[in-house]
């Protein structure tokens, strides 16, 4: 073995699910970002508080509750597949650099923001108040917006750039992500539209619609369930 090819074995480590060897610099960027994952997750649960009830009263503050587990559930769902297609995407990726770092620094930012959109949408939900719902699901589809752009712009800048991607990788495997990233813009976009024109509680239902239809059509999703599979 060449010294060279040493050098190169020696930068990588193998992601522990038989795909391809990541490099190093490559695993400290899904390290760093699967913190900031687990950071977003349970600042979603804080939003979920006991409510402060006479006695007798409980069962229904909880029920009155209602907004917040939405909320929490179609947050969790798109932090959840976001993960699994961040993992998707790197696990495909042999080299980094300061573009691909700056893509995936703009997807953990518009992430990041989900927690407060989902405790402003809850609340206004809550007061049952039309302008606040509004407000409050335009701020939601806002960060959704947002969100399914930074992907656009990571899937847009691994489909330019082959040199970073495992050359085992199918040259239409970005693309297609893109699209799926575009759909997301335009959905959360249609869903605000929704909000405004008829009933906030539509555009509520279309953004738990969207994470269900995003985990459906996951790479990550498949990915798990192959490793599921008992090995021959």
């Amino acid at each position: 073995m060449s010294t060279e090819q040493g050098s190169d074995d020696a930068g990588r480590i193998r992601d522990g699910t038989g795909g391809p060897a990541l490099r190093s610099e490559t695993s400290r960027l899904l390290a760093f970002s699967d913190g900031v994952f687990a950071i977003i997750i349970t600042l979603l649960v804080l939003d979920l508080q006991p409510p402060r009830v006479a006695r007798g009263q409980l069962l229904h503050a909880l029920v009155e509750q209602w907004p917040a587990y939405l909320a929490y559930v179609t947050s969790y769902l798109l932090v959840a597949i976001t993960w699994l297609n961040h993992r998707a995407a790197f696990h495909r990726v042999v080299s980094s650099g300061k573009g691909l770092q700056w893509c995936n620094l703009g997807v953990l930012f518009t992430t990041a923001l989900l927690p407060f959109a989902t405790s402003i949408v809850s609340q206004a939900v809550r007061q049952g108040d039309r302008a606040d719902e509004r407000t409050g699901v335009a701020l939601y589809g806002l960060a959704g917006m947002l969100l399914s752009a930074s992907w656009l712009g990571l899937y847009h800048y691994l489909t330019r750039r082959h040199d970073l991607v495992d050359p085992a990788v199918s040259r239409g495997f970005f693309p297609a992500e893109r699209a799926r990233a575009a759909v997301g813009i335009l959905g959360y976009g249609l869903a605000v539209l929704i909000g405004f024109v008829t009933d906030p509680l539509f555009a509520l239902t279309i953004f738990l619609l969207l994470p269900l239809f995003y985990s459906l059509t996951s790479s990550g999703f498949y990915e798990l369930r192959r490793l599921r599979r008992p090995r021959g």
